[in-house]
């Protein structure tokens, strides 16, 4: 039915629902208007990773975590075994020459003494008797009534015997010596490092109970990569400072350097002599090991990532008032895991280091890290 055939009443409501629904629909069309308009567009700009270059002379710059050792380091035992009664010493005792360490029981040593003693003794009875009878013969050769020939066997008895005491006496000496190597004694001025035997342990002559070492020398002992080992041999500038006193370096010296690499680490060990200068250094610290040589000239490094290879050309993107442009470069040499640059930049220039293949000239880019 079309509108103007309604009845009045009807006709008068749907203008009062068209009315109030008026409102409704123009929300909805500004609302359509305001999403038909375009975002504004955003300034694209880059983050990326950049370094400042820098001229130096120092062309290995390498450092190494290492242990601080004593130079000399002994491993005492008892020349004889025997079970252990006594021990004087734990790790960390500072110890003099001549003081004892541990002791074993002396009791066999002691009976092996006597025993030697008498040897001795009965030997010297021997040779006194033999030695008075040949006196005797000697007398009664002088008056012709024995002959040459008994005389002479006499003699030889009294040789044999002052042999048998002399055998006597280097056994008892020898004895007294083992009596005395009970006790065992440092034989030199140092700290225990360590101790591997305990009272009532059995120990056979020469096994290693007492681990001494000596203060007034000590070294840096840390391991090599076998891909730097001869480049940092010949390097004479060697810094040492403390892990506990990172301000204060020192002069060190490389000393030795193993032939073999080590089973488990792959490694080669090196032993830098640091002076009696660094007095703070204790046994078993960590220090840092700096290697460093210089160049005749001063040389730009930088890292591989750097580089924005195009057809044949090398350059790099130089950073200027946040943009970016592109600068060619050539490469003269590597150091390292760095490259050298000859021509083409300068110290105090910013250089992307990370993110180049993603510029283009002008590029806005903002430094990753860099202070706001």
């Amino acid at each position: 039915m079309h509108p103007r055939q309604l009845p009045e009443p009807l006709k008068r409501n749907s203008i009062v629902f068209v009315a109030k629904k008026l409102p409704l629909v123009a929300a909805c069309a500004l609302l359509l208007a305001a999403c038909s308009k375009e975002a504004p567009k955003t300034e694209d700009i880059r983050p990326v990773r950049a370094m400042v270059l820098q001229a130096s002379d120092i062309d290995v710059n390498a450092e190494f975590s290492g242990e601080v050792r004593a130079r000399v380091e002994s491993r005492l035992g008892f020349r004889v075994g025997g079970k252990i009664v006594a021990r004087k010493v734990d790790v960390g005792s500072v110890v003099k020459r001549g003081q004892v360490l541990m002791e074993l029981d002396p009791q066999d040593l002691k009976l092996s003494q006597a025993q030697s003693m008498a040897a001795l003794r009965a030997a010297e009875t021997t040779r006194d008797l033999a030695n008075a009878e040949l006196k005797r013969y000697q007398e009664l050769r002088e008056k012709n009534f024995v002959s040459q020939a008994i005389l002479d066997a006499k003699l030889s008895a009294a040789k044999s015997a002052q042999a048998q005491v002399d055998s006597a006496q280097a056994a008892y000496r020898g004895m007294t010596n083992q009596a005395g190597y009970a006790s065992l004694e440092s034989d030199i001025d140092g700290v225990v490092t360590a101790v591997d035997a305990e009272v009532g342990q059995v120990v056979a002559p020469g096994t290693p109970v007492v681990r001494v070492a000596k203060t007034d020398e000590k070294e840096i002992v840390f391991g090599v990569p076998e891909d730097k080992v001869d480049t940092l041999r010949a390097i004479t500038d060697v810094h040492v400072r403390l892990w506990s006193s990172p301000d204060k370096s020192v002069l060190g010296k490389i000393r030795e350097v193993s032939p073999v690499a080590d089973p488990f680490t792959r490694t080669y060990a090196f032993r830098v002599s640091i002076p009696a200068s660094l007095a703070e250094a204790k046994l078993g610290m960590t220090a840092l090991v700096a290697f460093a040589s210089r160049t005749p000239q001063p040389q730009i490094k930088v890292p591989l990532t750097a580089l924005f290879h195009e057809k044949a050309a090398t350059s790099v993107w130089v950073v200027e008032n946040g943009t970016v442009r592109l600068v060619p470069v050539t490469v003269s040499g590597v150091s390292g895991n760095d490259l050298v640059l000859g021509s083409g930049v300068k110290p105090g220039q910013t250089v992307v280091t990370a993110g180049v293949n993603l510029l283009k000239p002008g590029q806005k880019v903002t430094i990753l890290g860099a202070a706001k």
